[in-house]
């Protein structure tokens, strides 16, 4: 996939669906990536807008309640608030405390975003782990989530 992007081949993703995934379909500029950089920009100027993007998602190595109160850092800033959908990638090598957090990573997750909205898709093939498509930032997509499979589609400038 990332010969393709760079070759300016448009790319077309088809996954499977998700339990938690919001069904919907959204176009939007693609912002976001590693949860734990976004989140360290949080109220910088160096913060992506999200307004009308489509957001995605991932991290790596992180603790459980790390990515908990990452996530309602951004929630509590204002950075969920206009975007038009919301990826979630891999969250590979994650870990848990001595003391369990309780939860997995996909009900922390969706217990955040639930509440926005908007279309949102889990279990998305961009991580630091094997499955991990290439994404332009910044580019246009169209995000279509239904009950059978998700899809995101590049679209031409």
């Amino acid at each position: 996939t990332l010969r393709a992007s760079l070759s300016g081949t448009p790319q077309r993703y088809q996954f499977d669906s998700h339990p938690f995934n919001i069904p919907g379909t959204v176009k939007g500029r693609l912002v976001g990536g590693n949860l734990a950089l976004l989140a360290h920009l949080c109220g910088t100027k160096s913060f992506p807008s999200t307004k009308n993007a489509i957001l995605f998602l991932e991290d790596v190595g992180e603790y459980t309640y790390n990515v908990d109160r990452m996530l309602y850092q951004l929630k509590r800033s204002g950075a969920f608030k206009k975007v038009a959908g919301v990826i979630i990638g891999g969250f590979t090598d994650s870990k848990d405390t001595d003391r369990p957090f309780g939860k997995t990573m996909d009900e922390i997750i969706n217990e955040v975003i639930s509440d926005m909205g908007v279309p949102v898709c889990f279990n998305f093939p961009v991580s630091h782990g094997l499955e991990n498509v290439a994404l332009k930032i910044g580019a246009n997509y169209k995000l279509t989530i239904s009950g059978q499979h998700s899809i995101l589609k590049e679209l031409q400038p």
